[in-house]
């Protein structure tokens, strides 16, 4: 069981690296962008085309950051640019993604298995294999949100949390909406992008479906922090996705281990869905009329 759980967490990690990309987007622009779903995948086809052609695995993984950067500047030139809206540019990136990556892989997907992987590297220097996966997450989390909170607390940062928080109060002081609106969509898509390229590495293989379903697991992990915690700065907020991002990995694989019903790998695309249908229901049932009554009928009785 502890072997299980650690893997839980490492992947958890990971993928909280999607969750602070997805939120950059959908929280801090308020832009809800669909680039996520190509976005994830591109990373993975990039680094692992790079890795068979033997490029060093770190420089393969920074490459599909940088290719998540381009691709966030592709929907950010669709939105502000060409003035479509930010939803629909995002499912145009999307649906563009899809050759795109089929393109750069040149088949359905690619194996990194006995390829020269951040993993690979890690256990030839005699690193458990048990605790690869979780020290790789472990500091690639590290360095996303140190660099993140770092550049929100700059000029450039703290013009974009402004253009997210009210476009036409920051236009009229000066700042250029438009250009932030774009880094905004860049830095998103880039950390989406990455995650993509480390969980390919963890995993050992790039498929060119494997972003079917990203967008929900990266909201399930903004909203089981949001659910959970309140009030807080930007960076106390990106560590708590990394906490959603854990909670609902393990809570995933907890319901596909159990033996009382019958769940294939495939079916983990519904269990996405539900558990976030019920995270987004939970709050709604916690303010019920009859849930307060029952509370305040308790609190009496105490």
């Amino acid at each position: 069981m502890s072997q299980f759980i650690l893997f839980s967490v490492a992947q958890g990690l990971m993928w909280s690296i999607l969750g602070i990309g997805i939120y950059l987007a959908f929280r801090i622009l308020d832009i809800a962008d669909m680039t996520a779903e190509g976005a994830y995948p591109l990373g993975a086809a990039v680094c692992a085309t790079l890795i068979i052609h033997h490029v060093p695995a770190w420089i393969a993984t920074v490459m599909g950051f940088v290719a998540g950067l381009l691709a966030g500047y592709l929907t950010g030139f669709l939105h502000t640019k060409m003035h479509i809206p930010g939803l629909l540019a995002g499912i145009l990136s999307m649906t563009a993604l899809y050759s795109i990556n089929l393109r750069i892989m040149g088949q359905a997907n690619i194996s990194l298995l006995g390829e020269n992987t951040l993993p690979n590297q890690l256990e030839q220097l005699g690193v458990s294999h048990s605790w690869i996966a979780f020290l790789i997450g472990g500091v690639a989390v590290i360095i996303v949100i140190s660099g993140m909170v770092a550049f929100m607390y700059t000029e450039r940062g703290l013009d974009l949390r402004a253009t997210g928080d009210n476009p036409i109060m920051a236009e009229a002081n000066g700042i250029p909406v438009n250009r932030m609106k774009r880094l905004g969509l860049m830095l998103s898509s880039g950390c989406t992008s990455l995650a993509g390229a480390l969980l390919s590495q963890a995993n050992g293989y790039a498929d060119i479906g494997m972003g079917t379903g990203a967008l929900v697991i990266g909201l399930a992990a903004i909203f089981i922090a949001e659910v959970l915690f309140r009030n807080l700065t930007f960076g106390q907020r990106l560590c708590t996705i990394v906490i959603g991002s854990i909670l609902y990995r393990v809570t995933i694989d907890l319901i596909m281990r159990q033996e009382w019903i019958e769940i294939q790998p495939g079916d983990i695309k519904l269990l996405s869905a539900i558990v976030l249908a019920l995270i987004l229901w939970g709050p709604h049932v916690m303010q019920s009329p009859s849930l307060r009554r029952l509370r305040k009928a308790g609190s009496s009785h105490a």
